[in-house]
């Protein structure tokens, strides 16, 4: 079988993955039209496999990191869902109280990638919570394709009821300073966006190709964005000049970055969307961000 190579792969098929992600199709017709793909040495099960997620092989940080003190906690969310579940994570070398971050995972639970980006957070010297939204549905499932049916069985406000019922209880933890910040990817990117909406309090923002709020919403933010965007995703980038006027308009603090030939999903390692380069530009980005608005 041949090794795939992301030069090996068309643009059109990275954006039949988008629409199959993002429940546009169902997996009988993704595969249909995904097969169109697979011509001489390329097969669709290697097609297939390649444009997975690979969990096993590209996780950064260690779930028994010796660094980390990093275990699942469950919160009350009674306004979205009960009882909540997330991974908790904090640096053991902790002496103070530290500023917390909030990670949101994309429409599919909470997989692999975003614990391990939870786990990044802490490492950077935060303390971070990163919940399940499909905690009411039994939690992740254990692959996206089954987290992204069950999450498309829950009410998207219903869900943001449950990340702000995550900010309030890590604002108030033991180990936070009461100085919380959120990043979010994908569905968490629009997450990110309307906890700035909802929560004047909430001190920082940074929504990874997020879905924009209304323009009726977005005046209402008081909160410091910082926006990252990929090129290549005119899905959501359409709403963005709309985005853009009001928060000028409305002097609200934001910086916006838009990464030159990247696909929607780049910070993702565990698949072939990622670009190394924008996704440790945009880290690097984000922590000096929360670093300016939480620890300054």
């Amino acid at each position: 079988m041949k090794q795939l190579t992301k030069e090996d792969i068309s643009q059109e098929v990275f954006d039949l993955y988008d629409d199959y992600a993002h429940n546009k199709m169902d997996r009988k017709e993704f595969l249909q039209k995904l097969s169109l793909y697979a011509v001489g040495a390329i097969t669709l099960p290697a097609l297939l496999s390649f444009i997975s997620p690979n969990y096993t092989d590209f996780i950064t940080v260690k779930e028994d990191d010796p660094r980390l003190k990093s275990e699942y906690i469950n919160y009350d969310s009674p306004k979205g869902g009960g009882t909540i579940k997330g991974l908790f994570s904090i640096p053991k070398d902790a002496k103070t109280k530290l500023p917390g971050i909030i990670v949101v995972h994309e429409n599919r639970g909470l997989n692999p990638y975003i614990e391990d980006v939870g786990r990044r957070a802490a490492l950077e010297g935060f303390v971070s919570l990163a919940p399940d939204a499909l905690t009411p549905l039994g939690g992740y499932p254990g692959n996206d394709d089954e987290g992204r049916a069950l999450q498309s069985k829950r009410n998207q406000n219903e869900m943001l009821e449950d990340f702000i019922a995550a900010f309030e209880y890590l604002k108030k933890h033991p180990s936070c300073n009461g100085k919380v910040g959120v990043v979010g990817f994908c569905f968490g990117g629009w997450i990110s966006n309307m906890m700035a909406v909802k929560l004047p309090e909430l001190k920082a923002a940074v929504p990874y190709y997020g879905r924009q709020p209304s323009d009726e919403d977005a005046k209402n933010i008081k909160t410091p964005l910082l926006l990252q965007y990929a090129d290549l995703d005119k899905r959501v980038n359409e709403g963005w000049p709309a985005f853009e006027t009001v928060l000028k308009a409305n002097n609200i603090a934001y910086e916006a970055h838009f990464y030159p030939n990247v696909n929607h999903g780049f910070h993702n390692n565990t698949t072939p969307r990622y670009d190394q380069a924008a996704a440790d530009l945009s880290w690097e980005r984000t922590i000096a961000f929360f670093n300016k608005y939480l620890k300054g």
